[in-house]
């Protein structure tokens, strides 16, 4: 019996079954990149976590509908545009750029939607028209504050205490200086220098935290199922959220409430105020596998700190050495006498399944793959192995290889190689000669060496 998905909640501080609105279908929105600059590999390792929740979500039958939203004007980005002396497209332009690329190196599954804040100002204006109508506002100097004292609620998701708020004071900046719940920006009034929309609300910009209310609305209605994000974002960010779009609607916003813990450097977070981060295109220029990044990434429960260390992707290197090696074994070596290792995939399919229904326990799951691997390499080293348990073998390590999101070159090669060596056959048994020296040639190229024996076709990669 596959067990049910269990994820842990923020707001209610425990284990919840999952629950959608639409049957089959879940709405998740993800906190994306603010993009002033490039992004470290700790804003990653929320990034990976997420795809790797949304792959297995996939791998369990549903649907899923993600919106990750970029962040494009801010205090930072406008700052940073106005010293380089650019627009906010010209400024920002770089960095989505470069955002999009390491997705790509860490093997990311697109999200569905994109949504960019300066490219959603019309949904942002009526969401805060909403709350000026539903008395949750008040205007200063032309900049529209929300007022949290009007929301009955405020502080439910960080579990502040609402009696110790302090009432009537503002934060005009788009993150708080301090932990401290103060009314905050909606609309900010134009200043000199700055870039402005001319609306209904005056002349201005959106606050942070009005952004993602509304770009997540438009794209996943007014609740949604999962958002997710760093722990760094409960507050004020998501508490802001919760505030702005429950106040609007009247209704719950989000289902379930997940979050990341901090990638450390050290023993502390990494993050660009302190100058102890590293930018991934740092370490691919080192050398280092993307790969093993991103399996580094994943190898500790998402709700426990990982610190990072060059040794740490080393291991992951390793362990994920030991992986290509038996795919190609699996690949490479024939099939031989039965043995019992289909109980065995059964046992391991049963431990993957249950490992990531427990929120999401990648540690348990990648164990349960790499003792399936270690008994079926002394299976296979005792002369046992039949099609079908090779088969068994190689199906469970497509599902793992799919939701962590590791590419397996040594495999995908083979399988290649595998049907272009078929195609050469059918070529040759017709004897079309023409296209089997083709076919030959094409391998050749890819650095695959073919050797015609009397048992059959064997090929190998060129050293």
């Amino acid at each position: 019996m596959t067990p049910p998905i269990q994820l842990h909640n923020t707001m209610t501080r425990r284990l919840e079954p999952l629950r959608t609105i639409a049957h089959g279908q879940v709405r998740m929105y993800t906190c994306g990149p603010t993009v002033y600059d490039f992004a470290h590999i700790g804003n990653f390792r929320a990034y990976t976590w997420e795809d790797c929740l949304r792959r297995f979500l996939k791998h369990r039958g549903l649907q899923v509908l993600q919106v990750m939203n970029i962040t494009d004007v801010d205090d930072k980005i406008i700052r940073d545009a106005a010293a380089a002396g650019l627009g906010l497209d010209d400024f920002t332009a770089r960095y989505i750029e470069a955002f999009f690329n390491d997705l790509d190196h860490l093997n990311v599954e697109r999200a569905e939607h994109y949504p960019r804040a300066t490219r959603h100002i019309p949904q942002m204006i009526d969401l805060c028209n909403r709350l000026i109508e539903g008395g949750h506002t008040y205007a200063s100097e032309g900049s529209v504050y929300f007022r949290i004292a009007s929301f009955a609620g405020y502080g439910k998701l960080a579990h502040l205490d609402a009696a110790g708020m302090k009432p009537g004071a503002r934060v005009e900046a788009d993150e708080y200086t301090k932990d401290d719940p103060r009314d905050f920006v909606l609309w900010k009034a134009r200043k000199d220098g700055e870039p402005f929309w001319d609306t209904p609300l005056g002349p201005g910009r959106p606050g942070w935290h009005l952004e993602c209310s509304a770009m997540s609305m438009e794209y996943l209605g007014e609740t949604f199922d999962i958002h997710t994000g760093g722990v760094d974002n409960i507050f004020p960010h998501h508490e802001n959220e919760i505030a702005q779009s429950e106040a609007a609607t009247g209704k719950p916003f989000v289902n379930h409430w997940l979050h990341c813990e901090h990638l450390l450097v050290d023993g502390e977070k990494m993050s660009k105020s302190k100058g102890n981060f590293y930018r991934l295109v740092d370490l691919l220029e080192r050398g280092m596998d993307p790969r093993a990044i991103r399996y580094f990434l994943l190898s500790a429960h998402y709700r426990k700190q990982l610190n990072f260390t060059l040794e740490g992707v080393a291991q992951a290197k390793s362990a994920l050495t030991r992986l290509d090696d038996f795919l190609e074994r699996l690949v490479r070596e024939p099939a031989t006498r039965p043995g019992d290792l289909t109980q065995s995939v059964a046992t391991a399919r049963q431990r993957f399944d249950a490992a990531l229904a427990d929120d999401l326990n990648t540690s348990e799951a990648l164990a349960s793959g790499f003792d399936l691997l270690r008994e079926a390499n002394a299976a296979f080293d005792r002369g046992e192995g039949s099609a079908e348990e090779r088969r068994l073998v190689g199906a469970f390590f497509d599902d793992l290889r799919y939701v962590f999101g590791i590419k397996d070159p040594v495999r995908d090669i083979g399988l290649e190689v595998e049907a272009l060596i078929a195609r050469r056959e059918e070529a040759r048994r017709a004897r079309d000669f023409a296209t089997a020296d083709a076919i030959r040639d094409e391998l050749l190229a890819k650095g695959i060496i073919l050797e015609d024996t009397p048992q059959g076709v064997r090929w190998k990669q060129k050293s």
